[in-house]
């Protein structure tokens, strides 16, 4: 899960580094307000240290005050929360924020609760905290609360896709915060945050200046994590050599945090790498190496992809059993992942749309007060007066009405959102395949035939790379109006990623399909050049399958549509290859 990215700053929970410390017995001049603040000042710096001062302050020799006591609770639940046991932190945290007289402390209790609830993954909830702490901020005065508030922010809207707002945030983040290590996770935080939009080329000095200052800062996890997403852009472009350069040259610095999604990722982009220079050994070794690193039990992006890595390894050394068992982890895995994506989305547009409607709520409540009044006032005049109330008590219905309208509108629109791909407007990956399944499971009930096609736009990495990503976006509007012409009502089109799509066609021959995707293939090819992209040539590559050889199970379904695929593009690309059981290919790369 990407929301497990474990921050190393106050308030944003990390994986423990090391396991086991020595406690110092306690002395009798030991102070409890300085060891407080002593565990507190270092609890993401040298966490070993943090928790034995936590244990030493826990063993119950030392007097604390009511107040020190709600401190001590809040640097537990940080520390439980550290070590993953997010359900045993978040009571001790609202008893903090709920009985505790110290403004400041509450806060940040609050602020550590969010990222609690988010690695907890109850994002709804986080998003509900959170929209209250940005409520509190003009009240609180301490900077340090204050700036964590705000990296908290930042972090919790990059992970929902919200990035012009983290960018916002990390800005006022660098702003609020003091000394290297805020500069170090400032930068960071905005970097991240650029990175995901794609606004940050390989090139682009905010790399440099963001691993200078998480150096100078000795913060190790924040340099390698900024250096991972520039090695990233390397391999996107193609500047493989680089990329490997830079990871080979830190990556015993990153295996030292003993930080499993950082681990993971540096492996799973080596891995990517050397596959894309054609090294199959090391391409292996690294997949599998990320896979052993990787969060346990958690569906990450690296995971994701080494399985996939793995998958096309078998397949280019003809062990097709190992391919199909990669295959099918590779999907588990990438569905697991996009799901908890949609999941955080999801949570923070419901949250919005709660406080759109709270907001409403507080302003018709505000209008009947307004209304009561004016009733008061007014019912000393006889018939005129009564005519003014009932015209004004009108507006007021009309006005709630029309709101309520909107909000209804807004969800709608939301709900549809979430279900359709946001450049082509079609079904996306995830709703594609839940469709296609109940689909499916309709033709076996009634012994319908039913057709699979892959679509694969051909060369269209060349496409962004030469003419830019606005183009190519455009291109592949164009050859998904290009789909829809020739498709019927029942046909279920969507978007599996990148430049591939998916179309199952219930009821139809394959001689039928065959013949609609032939029109498609020639459809796309003469729309991918006009008006919206002069003089790009683009074609498309079809793999067919269909039930009556590969059943009505949808995974058995894709892969043999992703066989054929493969050998329509092994065959010259801009054709039509239908899966055969009586002629099994081995798919090369």
């Amino acid at each position: 899960m990407n929301a497990l990215r474990y921050m190393l700053f106050a308030g944003l929970m990390s994986l423990l580094v090391g396991a086991g410390f020595a406690v110092v017995p306690i002395s009798s001049s030991d102070d409890p307000s300085r060891l407080l603040r002593m565990a507190d000042s270092i609890k993401t710096s040298n966490h070993a240290k943090f928790a034995a001062l936590i244990k030493r302050l826990n063993d119950g020799t030392m007097k604390l005050s009511q107040e020190q006591q709600f401190y001590l609770r809040y640097l537990s639940a940080y520390q439980l929360g550290y070590t993953g046991e997010y359900e045993a932190a978040i009571p001790l945290l609202d008893e903090v924020i709920s009985q505790s007289s110290e403004p400041t402390l509450r806060f940040r209790a609050n602020v550590t609760a969010v990222n609690i609830l988010v690695f907890g993954r109850h994002y709804e909830e986080a998003f509900k905290r959170l929209s209250q702490l940005l409520d509190q901020l003009p009240s609180i005065t301490d900077k340090d609360a204050r700036a964590q508030s705000l990296g908290v922010a930042s972090f919790l809207y990059s992970e929902a896709g919200q990035y012009d707002l983290a960018v916002d945030y990390a800005n006022r983040f660098l702003e609020e915060s003091h000394g290297i290590a805020g500069d170090c996770k400032g930068k960071y935080l905005k970097i991240e945050a650029s990175y995901r939009s794609s606004k940050l080329q390989a090139d682009d000095e905010s790399y440099q200046d963001g691993i200078n200052a998480c150096v100078k800062a000795n913060e190790p996890v924040f340099s390698n994590l900024i250096r991972f997403y520039a090695a990233n852009v390397d391999v996107r472009h193609d500047r493989q050599v680089a990329a490997i350069k830079l990871l080979k040259e830190n990556y015993e610095d990153a295996q030292r945090t003993r930080y499993p999604l950082l681990i993971s990722e540096f492996d799973a982009l080596l891995a990517q790498a050397y596959w894309q220079q054609g090294d199959i050994a090391r391409t292996h070794k690294f997949a599998l190496a990320a896979i052993d690193s990787s969060v346990k039990n958690e569906y990450t992006e690296p995971l994701s992809t080494a399985f996939h890595l793995l998958y096309l390894v078998a397949q280019k050394q003809g062990d097709m059993e190992a391919a199909l068992a990669y295959h099918e982890r590779y999907m588990a895995a990438d569905k697991g992942y996009l799901n908890d994506i949609s999941a955080k989305a999801l949570a923070y547009q419901t949250v919005k749309q709660q406080v759109l409607a709270k907001k409403l709520q507080i302003e018709t409540l505000s209008k009947q007060n307004q209304i009561l009044t004016l009733q008061q006032d007014l019912g000393k005049k006889a018939e005129e007066t009564s005519r003014l109330y009932i015209v004004v008590l009108l507006m007021v219905l009309a006005f709630i009405a029309f709101w309520a309208y909107r909000i209804k509108r807004s969800q709608l629109r939301f709900m549809k959102l979430a279900r359709r791909d946001g450049l082509t407007g079609i079904f996306n990956r995830q709703h594609f395949v839940s469709e296609a399944e109940l689909q499916l499971q309709y033709c076996r009930k009634s012994s319908r035939d039913a057709c699979l096609v892959l679509v694969d736009l051909d060369h269209f990495k060349i496409v962004n790379d030469t003419h830019g990503h606005a183009v190519g976006d455009r291109v592949l509007r164009r050859a998904v109006e290009a789909c829809q012409a020739h498709l019927r009502s029942t046909d279920i089109f969507g978007r599996l990623g990148g430049e591939e799509f998916g179309i199952l066609l219930p009821e139809c021959t394959l001689a039928q399909v065959v013949a609609r995707t032939e029109q498609i293939r020639i459809a796309i090819a003469t729309a991918a050049t006009g008006e919206d992209a002069p003089g790009i040539p683009i074609s498309a590559s079809f793999g067919v399958s269909m039930t009556g050889q590969s059943g009505y199970d949808l995974r058995q379904l894709l892969i043999h549509a992703d066989d054929a695929l493969y050998r329509a593009k092994r065959e010259g690309r801009n054709r039509v290859s239908v899966w055969d059981i009586s002629q099994p290919t081995l798919r090369t790369v």
